[in-house]
């Protein structure tokens, strides 16, 4: 199970299309971006969030960039008997709202924000041959609108994933940061 912890974070960030078909928030503003987040659905391509996915509840990201503008993410993730802890890094690539890891060969895009209410961010992942596409609805509380699910929904085949890919994500109280268990990703 523990092997699985670190790959059930990669798995909700993973993702499938060539970077450059995938659309980026036009004049993209890091400030406003920054803050926390909760995942409120999630889709994916990828096999072990496939397997995990109807048991999921929501988790809470914090988002914060470094001086030199690199994209740095926690995530708090509820699991079954105890919260679990990653971070990951993303270096910017050059066009604001693009963001990239070159060790796992991680391509993440914000498409599209109001930086007040709701993000929609889009994740590929290369590992060999295999390609994995992500898409996440992130939001400022943990509810998401209908208005707003209706939304997310409509881009998922514009990805090349499909609507029963989809999770929807309960509310959890259950995870507080300084409750976690670190794990290295």
């Amino acid at each position: 199970m523990t092997a699985v912890l670190p790959s059930l974070a990669l798995a909700l960030l993973c993702l499938l299309r060539a970077g450059a078909e995938v659309p980026v928030q036009p004049g993209f503003n890091a400030e406003k971006f920054a803050g926390t987040w909760h995942v409120a659905a999630a889709v994916s391509n990828c096999p072990k969030f496939l397997k995990m996915k109807d048991g999921m509840k929501s988790s809470i990201a914090t988002i914060s960039f470094t001086p030199e503008g690199d994209l740095a993410m926690k995530l708090v993730w509820p699991l079954l008997d105890k919260c679990q802890k990653f971070e990951l890094l993303f270096q910017q690539s050059g066009q604001a709202g693009h963001y990239m890891a070159a060790q796992e060969k991680r391509d993440l895009r914000v498409m599209e924000t109001d930086y007040g209410h709701y993000a929609i961010v889009h994740e590929l992942q290369q590992s060999g041959q295999e390609s994995r596409t992500a898409l996440q609805l992130l939001t400022r509380e943990q509810d998401a609108s209908p208005q707003l699910l209706q939304k997310f929904k409509e881009l998922i085949p514009t990805v090349g994933l499909t609507k029963d890919m989809l999770a929807v994500l309960p509310k959890s109280g259950e995870c507080q940061e300084d409750q976690c268990t670190k794990a290295i990703s």
